[in-house]
């Protein structure tokens, strides 16, 4: 009897997983926002949100996760921006440790900056994780754009994300 129950949740985990490796959140082209948000932690992140800003899409960044160790003009050497345009456009949060934490501390920007809109910026498998702990930290009335950044996962990097997307999940659900 025991082992049905684990052979069904197994099915259900099985079936979940291949969702999320064949149905990863896909590049959004249209739409403006009042803010760019990438998280920091996987190629062409920054870059597209960059590109956002110099398309007008948006009118601030936010990359948050950022090492202690980084220095705005350091950042601004490595992603050819000018230093007005950081000054004006770009922050750098360097609060967050992991995806949970990047939510935090882009909840209490988005607070700060009167953002009632936001694109993130993030990789495709990335995407359902941090729009979700994002969607817990934010008021209901900020608008969110996933505009996700295509890359090739391995299945490795794809069965670790759908497992912390889960915990994830679970966690959200619980009382603590």
């Amino acid at each position: 009897m025991i082992w049905r129950g684990f052979l069904l949740v197994f099915v259900a985990w099985a079936l979940g997983f291949m969702w999320f490796a064949v149905s990863l959140p896909v590049p959004v082209a249209q739409g403006d926002t009042d803010a760019v948000i990438v998280p920091t932690g996987g190629a062409g992140r920054i870059p597209h949100g960059l590109e956002i800003l110099d398309e007008k899409k948006a009118r601030l960044m936010l990359v948050t996760g950022v090492d202690t160790d980084v220095r705005p003009a350091e950042f601004a050497a490595e992603f050819e921006v000018s230093m007005e345009r950081m000054q004006c456009c770009v922050a750098l949060g360097f609060e967050a440790l992991d995806t949970r934490g990047n939510a935090a501390e882009t909840a209490d920007w988005v607070a700060r900056n009167k953002i009632k809109s936001l694109r993130l910026v993030t990789s495709d498998w990335h995407m359902r994780r941090a729009s979700s702990e994002l969607r817990r930290q934010l008021p209901t009335n900020i608008r969110i754009v996933e505009d996700a950044v295509a890359t090739e996962p391995s299945l490795f990097t794809l069965f670790l994300e759908y497992n912390k997307l889960l915990a994830s999940w679970l966690s959200g659900a619980l009382p603590i």
